[in-house]
């Protein structure tokens, strides 16, 4: 018998979509797509579906501690992200945590604040919590437009002040930053800026026409830890999840009339 291959580990903490769009199915999907076994921490219940979120139910902090550390005893993983923490309390016991984590493998922050059809997704009085427990744990963090808006405190309107704000977030919340600028209307590419202290990126692809689909970010993030628990660099990480998105955005499938995501997307053939 040929020797069984080994998976590396990821592990997403994010809330669930009933939808499957995006949150930790989002997650899983990628993981699998990157050839990872994806384990996860329910952090919140959703009700919602493509048009968007009706519901949000978070799990006690107990309840998360207590996912994490089964995940960690028997599946130690070798990269994470977070998504939706929703809460002050749920933030400040996944810090907890992983600042004694064994081993503390790399973390991605994704911040999610608001989702793409508008509902709030993490509370306002949770975001000092975000900034000053969990950031500065972290390997990335992955801000959209929005979101660095409110992580430097003023407006995004051109390439320029995405690389500031990737510097300022490093300066100020001693993390890497990678500055998403999909919703930059200034420039006719999807414009993303990483900043690790050292390395300064940009990394650009052609903007997508007429697809609007939710679980982008989580896509993006959960790219980034696959790489990462693949054993990539974090600079390499950054460039393969931007292809990755990118891909799964321009190879997205109809589902009951909605477009999704396509995570297990094929690199595309000559004609």
């Amino acid at each position: 018998m040929a020797p069984r291959s080994r998976q590396p580990i990821a592990l997403t903490i994010a809330g669930s979509d009933s939808g499957g769009g995006a949150g930790l199915q989002a997650d899983l999907k990628t993981f699998a797509a990157l050839g990872v076994h994806g384990t996860s921490a329910v952090t919140c219940l959703t009700a919602q579906n493509p048009r968007g979120v009706t519901l949000v139910h978070a799990a006690p902090a107990k309840v998360v501690r207590a996912q994490l550390e089964a995940v960690f005893a028997e599946l130690p993983p070798a990269a994470a992200k977070t998504g939706m923490l929703f809460n002050a309390t749920l933030i400040r016991e996944v810090a907890a945590f992983w600042r004694a984590a064994p081993g503390r493998p790399p973390l991605v922050v994704d911040p999610v604040m608001v989702a793409t059809s508008g509902a709030r997704l993490l509370q306002p009085a949770a975001v000092k919590a975000l900034l000053h427990e969990l950031l500065p744990l972290a390997t990335l963090v992955t801000p959209n437009l929005d979101e660095a808006e409110i992580l430097v405190g003023h407006p995004l309107r051109h390439l320029d002040d995405l690389r500031t704000a990737a510097l300022t977030i490093w300066v100020r919340y001693g993390c890497p930053a990678l500055v998403k600028g999909g919703h930059l209307r200034s420039t006719g590419q999807a414009v993303d800026c990483f900043f690790d202290g050292t390395t300064e990126l940009t990394l650009t692809a052609t903007r997508i026409q007429g697809v609007t689909t939710h679980g982008t970010g989580c896509t993006y993030a959960a790219a980034l830890a696959g790489y990462l628990a693949l054993g990539l660099s974090l600079e390499k990480s950054v460039t393969m999840a931007k292809n990755h998105v990118t891909q799964a955005i321009a190879q997205s499938v109809k589902i009951a009339g909605h477009l999704a995501l396509n995570p297990f997307w094929t690199e595309p053939t000559a004609t």
